[in-house]
């Protein structure tokens, strides 16, 4: 692990806008002929608007929120996938996110192939694949299906291998986005201890999960996103969820909160998804 300073991940006034209408999406041709017609025109559309937070070494951070809320643009910043139109994010040390398993794989291999393949991408060499590869295919279970192709495979099942090559690394910042749902009950319970030796290893964890039990059980820090708004940022996890348990069945609204958030200028902005 690289030596870290206080702070493994800063968000300050974190704004990220995406552009409709913008003629790099609809092509020349079309924005020439709504420009003849006079009817194009660019939406300014804000996907998170001032997000804050800063997490210590060590902390697991759970982002909860509605579908559209924010949370894979937000963690497409911290990756440095995506800069943000306003603010910034800091990291400092060696950053790995297991995002959207199952993609990047070749149909057409075996299964040990895109293992090998898989490894390559994220950086391992073939001395270290050779070295843990009967390891990744035990945890992941597919000791029978070394050679079958990918694309024979179930959806369960590719994600079980993507996990199990991705979970090797070890990072200073790990960062999932609903990767621990994968599999059946009981592989799930597997993927979460061995993310737990991750975390304890040292390294500061973002989770985005809709899985309330799972983010109180896994995280001591909470970040509730709601279109695009931070609604609120806290190590009070269970108080955190039973609101927003409270907010799904109708119980709770959320006029007070969004009324202590800075809000986004009126003109030509649209919030959420």
């Amino acid at each position: 692990m690289s030596d870290v300073r206080k702070h493994p991940v800063e968000a300050n006034g974190v704004c990220i806008r995406y552009r409709r209408g913008n003629f790099k999406q609809i092509g020349l041709k079309e924005y020439v002929i709504r420009r003849l017609r006079g009817t194009y025109n660019v939406e300014d559309f804000w996907a998170d608007w001032d997000v804050n937070f800063t997490l210590d070494p060590g902390d697991m951070l759970g982002i909860i929120g509605a579908n559209g809320a924010g949370k894979s643009t937000l963690l497409k910043a911290i990756t440095g996938i995506m800069r943000p139109t306003k603010g910034f994010v800091k990291t400092r040390g060696k950053v790995s996110a297991l995002l959207e398993l199952s993609s990047g794989f070749d149909g057409e291999l075996t299964v040990k192939e895109n293992a090998y393949l898989r490894g390559a991408m994220l950086g391992y060499t073939r001395a270290y694949m050779n070295e843990v590869y009967k390891d990744i295919i035990e945890f992941s279970e597919l000791g029978d299906f070394e050679n079958y192709s990918f694309r024979q495979l179930s959806s369960g099942m590719k994600s079980r291998l993507a996990f199990a090559i991705a979970s090797r690394v070890q990072p200073d910042i790990l960062i999932l986005d609903e990767v621990l749902s994968v599999g059946d009950g009981r592989f799930k319970k597997k993927s979460e201890r061995k993310m737990r030796n991750i975390i304890q290893s040292g390294a500061t964890t973002i989770l985005v999960s809709h899985s309330l039990d799972q983010v109180e059980k896994l995280c001591n820090k909470i970040l509730w996103l709601h279109k695009g708004r931070q609604i609120d940022f806290t190590d009070d996890v269970p108080g955190i969820c039973a609101r927003y348990r409270d907010f799904i069945d109708g119980k709770l609204t959320l006029y007070g909160a969004e009324r202590e958030r800075s809000r986004a200028p009126a003109t030509g902005i649209t919030h959420g998804f």
